[in-house]
Formats: structure tokens, sequence, C-alpha cells
């Protein structure tokens, strides 16, 4: 029996493949994709008079929390910072909290 006929796979025996990870070497973990509020709930509706809804997302220090964090679509995301925007300018929600 040839060495080619013992290896079928074309594979040498000391060869590692491209899968083999290090011992004690896990997968990362992903956490899963939110849903839009706003897609999932076509009742609720971005508003500068609403400061209750648009506190939600900000940060204590007043700053927009990112989409990344909160899982708003980009859409709504950029419906949220002009909403944001303006009830600040009209001082419904703080420019800066201390």
């Amino acid at each position: 029996m040839s060495e080619h006929d013992h290896n079928s796979f074309g594979h040498s025996e000391g060869h590692k493949s491209k899968t083999a990870r290090p011992v004690g070497f896990r997968r990362p973990f992903f956490r899963r994709r939110k849903v839009c509020m706003f897609c999932a709930d076509k009742a609720i509706r971005i508003d500068y008079k609403d400061p209750k809804l648009l506190l939600r997302f900000i940060t204590e220090r007043g700053k927009m929390v990112p989409s990344r964090i909160t899982g708003v679509c980009a859409p709504h995301q950029r419906h949220l910072s002009k909403a944001i925007k303006r009830a600040r300018n009209i001082a419904l929600l703080p420019n800066l909290v201390k």
C-alpha cells in the first residue's frame, strides 16, 4: 500500500486543519441583535415634545446613547437625534447634567 493510497483525503498525518483551535479557546459570544422598539410597535411615535420617551435615549450626563446600545435602527436613530436636539433647544431636555 503506497503513501498516496493510505491517505485518501489528501491530508498528511501531521497537518492540522484550519478549524483546529488551541485547547481552552472558546468561540466569541454573540449577543442577540436588539429589535428597534419603534419598528416593533408602530404606536410609539418619536416626538420632541415627549421628554419622558427621549430621556430613555440620553445618558445621565445629557449625551445621546448610540444605536448599538439602544438597538434602534438607523432611520429612527436619525429621528431621535433630531427630536433630542429640538427638545434641548426649547429647554424640554437638559444640555448637560452636572
